[in-house]
This record gives structure tokens, sequence and C-alpha cells, in this order.
């Protein structure tokens, strides 16, 4: 293939697991992703789409054909897999979702990260010990995802919760701006830096803000993907909103 058309596609291709529901995973994946990555996607189901999403539905959601879903990635080359739902396996624990990793590499033959997976390490692959917490999530289920950070060495010092419980709509609709309030309220001066979670929540977008009035590096579920895809895959972050907002500017990878 010629270098011209490398620059649309052929470069790599990742396979993404999204939830039915998730209208804001797809977008955010290719305005992060360099040139020349393909995506390539399928939607999973098994929860109540019309049900607030609490811990159990999202436990719900990681136990329900999993292996089927993530099978059909590998017709299409897949040569990464992104499990595209963070609160799925953080309500499950470190534990399962190391398991269901592996589940999912064993089942494609590539490798796989869930987000929940990519949120930690991208954190601790930070350095940062000390983090504010925000997430449309309902209340226990933030206090699990707290947990499933904290269990890797990070001490949450600042939260914000939403003021009541989200729908799935609710939280697809959710616009930048407010992202950017939840993620002042979650501040303090403690922390080192503002960890929002969830692939469905338009936090890629508020990062720029966010970073520039609180003078603080921003982690999101969604950027924590690519981060890892990129280095796993030795990937070029050549146009990518990513090399901007995140990698390029903290280390984590070498944009070229």
């Amino acid at each position: 293939m010629t270098t011209a058309y490398r620059q649309t596609r052929g470069r790599a291709r990742i396979g993404v697991v999204v939830p039915v529901s998730n209208t804001n995973l797809e977008p955010d994946l290719a305005m992060l992703g360099p040139q020349g990555v393909s995506l390539h996607v399928v939607r999973s189901g098994g929860y109540d789409v019309d049900a607030i999403p609490d811990e159990k539905q999202m436990q719900q959601y990681s136990d329900s054909a999993a292996d089927e879903t993530v099978r059909d990635l590998r017709y299409c080359k897949s040569e990464a897999i992104l499990y595209g739902c963070t609160s799925a396996t953080l309500a499950q624990g470190p534990a399962y979702d190391t398991q269901f990793r592996q589940r999912i590499q064993d089942v494609t033959g590539v490798p796989a990260i869930t987000a929940a997976s990519a949120l930690t390490e991208t954190i601790t692959g930070l350095g940062i010990s000390r983090f504010a917490f925000t997430s449309p999530y309902v209340a226990k289920l933030n206090d699990l995802a707290i947990g499933f950070i904290e269990s890797f060495g990070p001490r949450c010092v600042g939260r914000a919760d939403t003021p009541e419980p989200w729908s799935n709509d609710a939280v697809t609709e959710a616009i930048p701006e407010t992202v950017i309030a939840m993620a002042e309220q979650a501040d303090c001066d403690e922390a080192e830096a503002i960890v929002i979670s969830c692939t469905d929540f338009r936090a890629v977008e508020a990062v720029p803000e966010i970073e520039r009035r609180l003078g603080k590096p921003v982690v999101t579920s969604n950027q924590a993907m690519m981060v890892w895809a990129v280095r796993t895959l030795g990937l070029p972050l050549i146009g990518s909103a990513l090399a901007d907002h995140l990698v390029s500017q903290r280390g984590l990878a070498k944009a070229g």
C-alpha cells in the first residue's frame, strides 16, 4: 500500500466493544486515533438501557455473552481489542477485570485492554499518587470505581457525584461544560490529577479546558484506552488529538 493511502487506513486495525446505548465512545476514539488507524466496532447488549446504570446492571453487562461478542472481532483482523465499558469490570473488582481481559485475549488471540485497566495503567504510569474523581455513575458505583483504582496504590482525595442518578440517555447527552463543572467540583489542592471515568461521557472534549483551569493533568477512560493502544501497537501519533492533550505532553509515548 502506498504512503498516500496509508494516511487514511492500513496502519493498524483496532477492535472495539461498545455498549449498545453508548454514542460517545466511537467519535472520541476516532478523534483521538492516529492517522491511518481504523476502528472496527461491535455493539454489545445484555443490560436494560432504560434502567439506571448501577453496579448490578454493569455486573450483568460484563457477564453477558462477552466471548461471543469479542469473537466476531477476529474476522476483521483486529490487532488489538478495546473493551469500552469502564464500569462493567470496575464493578466486579481487579481480579475479575484481570481474568476478563485475559479471556478476551484468549478468544481473539491479540492484546486486549478493558477501559478499567487502561484507566489504572495510565494513572500509575503518570506517577499519580493522589487523584480527584468524577463520573456520571451512581454513588455506589463510584465507590466501587474509586476502590478499584485505589487497590493499585493511588489515593482518592476529592470526588464529585451526580446530584441524582442519571439514566443512560442522560449520560450520553451530557455536554462537555457539565463535565468541566463536575471536574472543578471534584478538585482539591491535594489532588495531583483529575480522573474522569465512563466511556459514554463527553470528557475528551473537556480535557483542554479542565487542564487550563485547574493546571493539572486529566485522565479519561477513552483517552486511556487509546494511550494503551498506541503503545501496544507501536503507533505514531501524527494528527492525533491524543498527542496534544495527553501522551506527548506527559511522556507516556512519543509522537512520530
